[in-house]
């Protein structure tokens, strides 16, 4: 049975999907947790209020295009709770480019937020779990880091390099008794790809492609992040885990 009692976990873009998931899980499994959002209060609120526990559970406003504000979460986080044991890099976002006619703020942009806001957000944590002699970071990543994804170049490029990072990460950190790991999802039924779903038979061709036949929620993601981030998972990293139904197989 996982059980997060005494330990503190920080979760980017926890007011949806994946990040919100894993919020209400670690809150259940007893433990304490931080968790970002960019600007809906309202979302961040309805998170709080699915927690077993609201006292051990901090929401905090924040700009993953902003060195200070990543700095003063991860801060707050600490004083709040005296450590942070669980790193969750999940907040990140997802849009259309064609190489050719992709302006280079667009691409700037989203590299910023996907790949250097997981950097700093790890950054400021690292000192914190060496301090203590214990953390787990898992990073989500995606298929599309893995195989390429064409018209979305930037963002397969942020998720290829978060899977570089996390492979890099996890041996410099290793004698710190600090694992790091990726979750890979594919597509994932959250309101990022809603936009997408309603596209008239849309949904119904991605799930024909998927072998397991359907689409993953929210919790097919995050119960695996939970694993890693668990003492089952203690010998574990540098491990890049697929969640995706068997539609991409790879190591």
């Amino acid at each position: 049975m996982i059980d997060f009692k005494g330990k503190t976990a920080l979760i980017t873009g926890g007011s949806r999907g994946i990040g919100a998931e894993c919020v209400k899980l670690i809150s259940e499994l007893n433990g304490t947790a931080a968790f970002t959002y960019h600007s809906d209060e309202t979302a961040a609120n309805e998170v709080l209020g699915k927690c077993r526990d609201k006292s051990k559970v901090l929401a905090l406003q924040n700009d993953l295009e902003s060195k200070e504000s990543i700095k003063s979460v991860v801060e707050r986080t600490s004083e709040q709770f005296g450590k942070i044991d669980i790193l969750i890099n999940n907040a990140g976002i997802w849009n259309y480019g064609r190489a050719d006619e992709m302006s280079l703020d667009h691409w700037e942009r989203l590299i910023r937020i996907n790949l250097t806001g997981t950097f700093l957000f790890t950054k400021y944590v690292i000192p914190i779990m060496k301090k203590n002699k214990f953390g787990r970071i898992i990073n989500i990543s995606s298929t599309a880091g893995q195989r390429g994804e064409s018209f979305h170049s930037h963002y397969a490029a942020s998720k290829g390099g978060m899977i570089s990072f996390t492979k890099s990460l996890a041996v410099e950190l290793a004698r710190e008794n600090i694992t790091v790991n990726s979750v890979a999802p594919g597509w994932v039924d959250t309101d990022m790809n809603n936009e997408v779903f309603s596209e008239e038979g849309f949904r119904e061709r991605i799930e024909e492609s998927i072998p397991v036949g359907r689409i993953a929620s929210s919790a097919d993601v995050a119960y695996p992040v939970l694993f890693l981030a668990s003492e089952h998972a203690r010998h574990i990293t540098g491990e890049i885990l697929n969640v995706n139904g068997g539609s991409v197989l790879c190591g």
